[in-house]
């Protein structure tokens, strides 16, 4: 008679398993943070081209800036990260030293900076410094809209 084999994984085929799945995860896992990355780089992207737009609607309609998104009915409108997306009136007195800057610390914009503070929440005027480089930035006059590391 022929004896029964035993029915059940070898330590040799589960420790294969195992690794194979292990080899799965180590690359699925960071492709999935990159996705997400870029979803949430995109929603931000279309929100501030949203809200730059509604500022431009109260230009026409107030022929002036206003002075905070609330005073334009886009108050409320969050960041894809939780976070308020963050406006200044270029015209208003003493902008001009809280606007958003490029390498060469001249302003990015001239009429209003909107930006996203990004993943981390936190920012700095120059978007050369570093807890900038995440922000997701309005720039040249709404002709660029992205992350200020490529700005």
């Amino acid at each position: 008679r022929a004896r029964a084999r035993p029915r059940g994984l070898t330590v040799i085929e589960l420790t294969v398993a195992l690794a194979i799945l292990g080899v799965l995860g180590a690359i699925a896992v960071p492709a999935y943070q990159d996705y997400r990355t870029r979803i949430r780089n995109d929603q931000a992207r279309r929100d501030i081209a949203i809200l730059a737009a509604g500022v431009d609607r109260y230009l026409t309609e107030s022929r002036a800036y206003p002075a905070t998104l609330a005073e334009a009915g886009m108050g409320t409108m969050l960041d894809p990260w939780g976070n308020a997306y963050q406006y200044l009136n270029m015209s208003a007195r003493g902008a001009r030293g809280h606007a958003r800057k490029d390498h060469s610390l001249v302003p990015i914009n001239t009429d209003f900076d909107l930006y996203s503070m990004g993943p981390d929440g936190r920012s700095a005027p120059p978007l050369t410094a570093q807890m900038s480089r995440d922000d997701i930035v309005r720039a040249n006059n709404g002709a660029f809209i992205g992350p200020a590391s490529e700005y």
